[in-house]
């Protein structure tokens, strides 16, 4: 897989022989082609090349979840290409004509990637495909109708040509505004269950090039003494004992004073030498809480009136039989297993080469040309392989791409720069899933149903204070903080969802299904407890509040619960010691329904046997990726559950790495069995929607099995032990 690639050098290569066909589309939104003489501004998607290979374009880049198969998969369905006969690469950085339709800018999150390229790629395809037929018509003088293509072969009675000789033809048609696609009983790669990543295979023998891979000549790396609060200011530093260090080069205060760089000949100097310097820093603005003051401050703020009444109907009265309970879930890290790291190098013309796993163009682009005072078309962003992210790479301020720019202003723009964060550097000074806390009363009415729901939230707002503040804030309410709640697909007239925002300067973001991550894990806990106080078998009470038939929303959140449910065994005895537990909740317009199995050994510790998984993401390009995403997050939605937890003392990040916040382990893993739902609706997101259900169904389970109900997160500092 070809990935090295940026606008300039993608447009260059245009121009060699064998680039012959290049579709994409225009400014206007309308496919458009340039061939080997034409270097015109359209976003291309698809380069068939008169060797007859053929190249797809994607703008989501890699980082695990699947995107540079499934894009692929769109193109080469509509052109009717072979799968081996078809490459990929990451699109050069152009945030306006790369741009996630879901955002209005080059980005990648969100479980997006396939949604919102849905139509454009098979479009891209299509066309080509199309100008590919009439090509072949006019050399031949045939009908168009009378040709057709499989594996990349054009076929009319005894006339048959590879693509790759009809490129050049082909490049000077103009294409259709709105060639035909494919009808979905067609499809031959399009839900193949056998379609092998186009990834795997470098990643499997060692060549895949991910970011921190990236070495170029005359290089230096760089790593960040940081305040060990947030909001500290460097005040001074002392760098006298670094100079003892074997490789070590210099050491330069940050022009914000939020740090030093370390400068070295290679990371392990960068990392001992950072050790040995001493710094005074000023904790004036910094936040000195502990993990204790936090929490009281969320209860109080539980206590009182909420600052924002995000369902906009006031505070629910409840009546009948009331269930309340309150929630608190912890701060969470990203943990990503490659660490953030970047390289900046200077170019010919002036301007600069950024080396990244990069995940939001759209703001990393204008944010560098800002702090190095070059326009946009200086700067070239070369996209790697990222090895995961979770959201962390994602962030609103770029945060490391602008620590590696003052870095290599600090050493005169002469040299190479690479930044390289360390995993106690992310661990104890990034972005953090908020802290958040929640309160709920909820009101059974005499039909056994919630005839009230009266829900409290207080968390860090995600958006406040950033770029995308205009975008995400209505009426002073991050939608991240209550997503979940306030628009749960559930059938309850009587719900009220008030809001109040905690104050920190420490850095949160989203977290792998963002506010998801604790509105699932509370929504379906308290839909357990409300079917316990009314007597009915928790499934059935999720379905008699998802019983109109008229919502497309509740039909599909019913169609999973009673898929999990039947490939669960739900209903069955299952056994002293053991129990099971479900959940199901909507994220990023996708259904997931979870049941858990679990069993408690004679020391009382609890054994996750198994998750039956039921999703509905509308079409599944790559069933088999599906269901890799599925197992992906319901295992990083486990591990957080159970043990996963950012403490603070003083101010200070108690965990430094994997010891203290420990990953998921293999033998933690349970056996999950995931079935996808038959659709032929658009395709929605998969890389995050199983991580929500995944925590309410385990603490049902344990529940069932233990009588145990613990609310506060994660379960292993609170009474919970696994095996």
């Amino acid at each position: 897989m070809s990935i090295q690639i940026s606008r300039r050098s993608f447009l260059k290569t245009t121009g060699a022989v064998g680039a012959s066909f290049i579709v994409g589309f225009n400014t206007a939104g309308v496919l458009a082609v340039a061939d080997q003489h034409d270097t015109a501004d359209l976003n291309a998607f698809v380069k068939v090349s008169d060797d007859g290979t053929v190249e797809a374009i994607v703008k989501h880049f890699e980082m695990g979840q699947g995107t540079s198969t499934g894009l692929t998969t769109l193109i080469a369905e509509e052109m009717d290409v072979a799968w081996d006969q078809i490459s990929v690469s990451f699109a050069p950085s152009d945030y306006e004509l790369y741009k996630n339709l879901a955002f209005g800018g080059q980005g990648t999150g969100g479980s997006t990637a396939i949604a919102n390229s849905w139509e454009q790629y098979r479009m891209a395809g299509a066309g080509a495909r199309d100008m590919l037929v009439r090509a072949a018509a006019e050399v031949w003088d045939v009908s168009p109708e009378d040709i057709s293509i499989e594996d990349g072969i054009l076929k009319a009675g005894n006339k048959t040509a590879g693509i790759g000789e009809l490129a050049a033809v082909a490049a000077k048609l103009e294409p259709l505004a709105n060639p035909v696609l494919k009808d979905a009983s067609d499809y031959k790669l399009i839900g193949n269950e056998n379609l092998p990543r186009k990834d795997s295979m470098a990643k499997t023998t060692g060549s895949a090039t991910f970011a921190m891979d990236v070495k170029v000549p005359n290089m230096l790396y760089v790593t960040i003494l940081r305040s060990p609060r947030f909001g500290g200011t460097l005040k001074s530093f002392d760098a006298a004992a670094a100079q003892d260090v074997k490789g070590f080069v210099d050491a330069k205060a940050l022009p914000n004073n939020a740090g030093v760089a370390v400068f070295a000949e290679n990371t392990w100097a960068s990392i001992k030498a950072r050790r040995m310097i001493k710094a005074q820093w000023d904790d004036s603005n910094a936040d000195t809480r502990g993990s204790d003051q936090r929490e009281a401050e969320y209860m109080a703020m539980l206590d009182a009136d909420p600052v924002y009444d995000a369902s906009g109907k006031g505070e629910a009265d409840i009546s009948g039989k009331t269930v309340e309970a309150d929630f608190m879930f912890p701060l969470l890290a990203h943990s990503p297993m490659e660490p953030l790291n970047c390289v900046i190098e200077p170019t010919e013309d002036g301007g600069v080469r950024i080396h990244d796993g990069t995940q939001f163009h759209m703001i990393t682009h204008p944010t560098l040309s800002a702090v190095l005072e070059l326009p946009p078309e200086k700067i070239d962003l070369v996209t790697y392989y990222a090895g995961g992210s979770f959201g962390r790479r994602a962030n609103p301020t770029s945060d490391y791409h602008v620590e590696a720019a003052l870095a290599y202003l600090l050493m005169g723009k002469q040299k190479a720069v690479k930044l390289v964060w360390t995993r106690e550097d992310d661990l104890a000074g990034g972005y953090y899933r908020p802290q958040a806390a929640h309160r709920a009363k909820i009101g059974i009415g005499d039909d056994g149903k919630i005839s009230s729901w009266a829900h409290r939230t207080a968390a860090q707002s995600i958006a406040k204070g950033t770029a995308l503040e205009q975008m995400l804030v209505h009426n002073g309410v991050d939608h991240f903080s209550i997503e979940g709640i306030v628009d749960t697909p559930y059938n309850i007239s009587n719900m009220s969802v008030g809001l109040t925002d905690f104050e920190s300067p420490m850095s949160v973001l989203w977290w792998r299904s963002v506010g998801h991550t604790h509105t699932a894990y509370t929504m379906e806990v308290l839909m357990d407890m409300a079917a316990e106080a009314a007597g009915v078998d928790p499934l059935d009470f999720r379905l008699a509040h998802l019983d109109d038939s008229s919502n497309a929303d509740q039909l599909r959140m019913a169609a999973v619960l009673k898929l999990a449910a039947e490939k669960s065994g739900w209903g069955s005895n299952v056994g002293k010691g053991k129990g099971r537990g479900i959940a199901v909740h909507k994220s990023f317009d996708t259904f997931v329904a979870e049941v858990a199995d679990v069993s408690v050994n004679s020391d009382g510790k609890i054994s996750i046997e198994k998750i039956t998984c039921a999703v509905d993401c509308g079409v599944a390009v790559n069933p088999d990726i599906v269901r890799a995403q599925m197992e992906g997050g319901i295992g990083y939605g486990l591990g957080a559950i159970m043990r996963n937890e950012i403490t603070l003392t003083d101010g200070v990040v108690d965990q430094q790495n994997f010891p203290q916040y420990k990953p998921l382990r293999i033998t933690d893993m349970p056996e999950i069995a995931v079935h996808i739902v038959p659709s032929t609706v658009a395709p929605t997101g998969v890389g995050e929607p199983a991580t929500p259900p995944s925590g309410p169904a385990l603490a049902n389970a344990i529940y069932a099995a233990t009588g145990k109900r613990l609310n506060k997160l994660p379960l292993e500092s609170n009474g919970i032990k696994f095996v």
